[in-house]
């Protein structure tokens, strides 16, 4: 399975930025999609992640200006973040879970200066 990232930029804060992920190979559920980032210095983190029913996950810190959806057809993931904040700057990795395995997309620089 392999997990295609893109969408990530420099953007000023208070802008927007969407990141999309497309899944491929051998799929037969994708349990959860989402995304998580790694800023310099610090641990990975979840971002949001969706099930395939839709029930959605999100950090604290991007509730209310980020929005994450799927679709299961395509075996795609988006993520739509609005009123970037600079301390929204890190390297986004796009995630699946397919039972028993997690699986990583190879991360997509996303910029928010001040």
């Amino acid at each position: 399975v392999q997990l295609q990232a893109s969408g990530g930029g420099l953007v000023q804060a208070g802008g927007a930025l969407r990141l999309s992920c497309a899944a491929s190979g051998s799929i037969a559920r994708i349990n959860i999609m989402g995304w998580y980032r790694q800023a310099p210095g610090k641990q990975r983190e979840l971002v949001a992640t969706v099930t395939s029913s839709g029930s959605t996950r999100y950090a604290d810190s991007v509730k209310g200006r980020f929005t994450i959806s799927r679709d299961n057809v395509k075996s795609t993931v988006s993520l739509q973040m609005n009123t970037l904040k600079p301390e929204d700057t890190a390297v986004y990795y796009c995630y699946a879970y397919i039972q028993p395995y997690d699986y990583w997309g190879q991360g997509t620089q996303v910029t928010v200066s001040s």
